[in-house]
């Protein structure tokens, strides 16, 4: 009974070291083909590929992207993340940078300046400044010089400044008087050089006690109302606003109390 207690017990011992000894080989096994993922990013595609090559990995370009920051034929991201345990054989994917985006200048000299802006923004630009020049020869309100130049290519993503007319200031005047003159000549000078006729009052004239009652009239009946009086182009200019020697501009308005 003894002996078959011992045997028992080596047999146990026996499977249990065996069991141990195959999960130590398999470890060793498995992890012994395991190697980390290297830093790869900001390499080229061949640098990267050297790299890798020597750990028994494989390298797979799978995008190419745009980028202000990364260099252009460089690395700029990868998976497995760099320091990922993975085994031999392992394919880590890249993507490459294409570098800065590069656009022409479009040419908007001649557009209005909300056009001219959609035109520039829609191309991925921006306006980096925008002055004002006033002008007669040209309508206002349109671009009439940018810079860089229309048709600029290779440029990275730039900023443009424009040059827009605006109209040319109205033209200003001293305001003469006109007291003493006749309306209608006055009103058809006025006309004449852009100024505008506003509005014309009838000076109220004072009545004695003997015109308020006439020979017809019993005395004691009302008084009937008299109608206001009308300005015609020969009423005499007793007053004006703007009054003579004010700054004024074409287009302004004039008004007159006249009698």
């Amino acid at each position: 009974m003894k002996s078959f207690f011992r045997f028992a017990v080596l047999a146990l011992v026996l499977l249990i070291v065996a069991m141990i000894s195959g999960l130590t080989a398999m470890r060793l096994a498995i992890h012994g083909q395991e190697v980390a993922v290297p830093a790869l990013v900001g390499l080229t595609p061949g640098e990267a590929e050297k790299n890798v090559s020597g750990l028994g990995l494989q390298i797979t370009v799978e995008r190419q992207y745009y980028s202000p920051q990364v260099p252009e034929g460089r690395i700029m991201s990868q998976l497995p993340l760099p320091g990922t345990k993975v085994r031999r054989g392992w394919q880590v994917r890249v993507a490459q940078s294409l570098g800065p985006t590069r656009v022409s200048v479009p040419d908007v000299t001649g557009q209005s300046e909300h056009a001219a802006e959609l035109n520039i923004r829609r191309r991925g630009l921006d306006v980096a400044s925008m002055a004002a020049v006033p002008t007669q020869q040209i309508p206002a309100d349109q671009v009439l010089a940018q810079n860089p130049t229309a048709n600029a290519a290779q440029l990275i993503a730039p900023k443009i400044s424009l040059l827009v007319t605006t109209g040319a200031p109205p033209q200003a005047f001293v305001m003469p008087s006109f007291v003493g003159q006749p309306l209608g000549s006055v009103s058809r000078t006025l006309q004449d050089a852009g100024f505008r006729l506003g509005n014309v009052s009838v000076a109220a004239i004072a009545e004695s006690p003997g015109d308020q009652t006439n020979a017809t009239q019993q005395p004691g009946a009302p008084t009937p109302p008299t109608p206001p009086a009308q300005a015609t182009p020969a009423s005499i200019i007793l007053s004006q606003v703007p009054a003579a020697g004010q700054k004024v501009v074409a287009g302004s308005t004039v008004s007159f109390e006249v009698r």
